[in-house]
């Protein structure tokens, strides 16, 4: 009979504490391994026994699990909101969380979630880099416009960013900083943007999927593009219920002794996501007819806010949809608008 070894590992920046277990709850061995890629593939190269692991998920946790996946029978990554409410004890240290990772595999209590493959965890990272090579360029533009106010210069603040009128500005003013002039950092963030988007688009199973999921009006490519990288398998979603409350759409509910309280929609969710889809809803009524009347039907309670999370639900829904079919978007003409509960 095959002994299988039951393996956790509690990952840090530096170093890797691990625990291996046998179906008992024997210990076999444990100790401390420094997180370089060699040692972890000549530690895992000497296991004689079979084994099983898992690990927290967490920022260094990517590139310890591809290395060491290869060489076990099964390897899982654990969630960390779940895992800390499993683990949470007087005493914690980082070889007790290994053994009560080991122990939650063997006893298959392991609280388990998704993990990308390795190309779309790359595409991601390209398209995170360039969110943030936006907020730069956002944050560039404000200085600018400050810098301005700052030497008196009259300017319409909202057509300071374009570039004809821009350059139109630049042509006219009078006794003013050469600092002030000079756009070319704003130019270069928004070049650097434009080549990732670029880069992505070119790949072409997510060039095909994004223009599937932008047959849906009031979805661009950004949304789209999120949108696919972050959810990565669309039928890890069951219901169109799941994929809202991994958006971060879904109001923190509060039950006890027969009372239950709705709070404003929860913390624990994609905030990628969450943050793409209610930027899209604002814009997506204007160029969608359904998504305007349930936006109107909602806007109709009075509160704007709530309309707005409303067409983000839907957007959702819509893109779930589109997504797990493999076609373009097509609306039922006898579909009716649900009015969405908003918490």
């Amino acid at each position: 009979m095959t002994v299988t070894h039951y393996i956790g590992f509690d990952v840090h920046k530096k170093h890797i504490n691990f625990c291996a277990k046998t179906a008992t709850g024997e210990i076999i061995d444990e100790g401390r391994l420094t997180a370089e890629r060699a040692t972890l593939r000549q530690w895992a190269a000497n296991q004689c026994q079979p084994w099983r692991g898992a690990m927290e998920a967490t920022l260094f946790s990517a590139w310890i699990y591809d290395t060491l996946k290869p060489y076990g029978e099964w390897l899982e990554m654990a969630h960390p909101a779940m895992l800390k409410a499993i683990t949470a004890g007087k005493k914690k240290s980082d070889h007790i969380d290994a053994r009560t990772i080991a122990d939650l595999v063997r006893c298959n209590l392991l609280p388990t979630c998704y993990v990308a493959s390795s190309e779309i965890r790359e595409l991601r990272r390209l398209l995170r880099y360039r969110n943030l090579v936006v907020r730069e360029s956002v944050g560039m533009q404000n200085q600018i416009a400050g810098l301005l106010m700052e030497t008196g210069t009259p300017f319409q603040k909202e057509k300071l960013h374009g570039k004809k009128y821009f350059a139109n500005l630049l042509r006219h003013l009078e006794e003013v900083p050469e600092s002030v002039k000079d756009r070319g950092a704003m130019e270069m963030f928004q070049a650097t943007q434009k080549q990732l988007i670029h880069r992505l688009l070119a790949n072409p199973s997510l060039g095909q999927r994004v223009e599937r999921l932008a047959s849906i009006s009031g979805v661009g490519e950004i949304t789209a593009l999120t949108w696919a990288l972050e959810i990565g398998d669309p039928y890890r979603f069951s219901s169109w219920s799941k994929v809202m409350s991994y958006c971060g759409l879904t109001a923190a509910l509060r039950s006890s002794a027969d009372k239950q309280q709705r709070r404003p929609i929860s913390k624990q969710g994609n905030q990628w996501l969450q943050t793409a889809l209610i930027e899209a809803a604002k814009l997506a009524p204007r160029w969608n007819p359904q998504l305007a009347a349930l936006h109107a039907r909602d806007l109709e309670r009075g509160h704007r806010n709530r309309a707005t999370l409303a067409v983000a639900r839907k957007l959702a829904a819509y893109l779930l949809a589109v997504d797990k079919s493999g076609r373009q978007f097509q609306i039922h003409a006898q579909e009716t608008v649900p009015l969405l509960k908003t918490g």
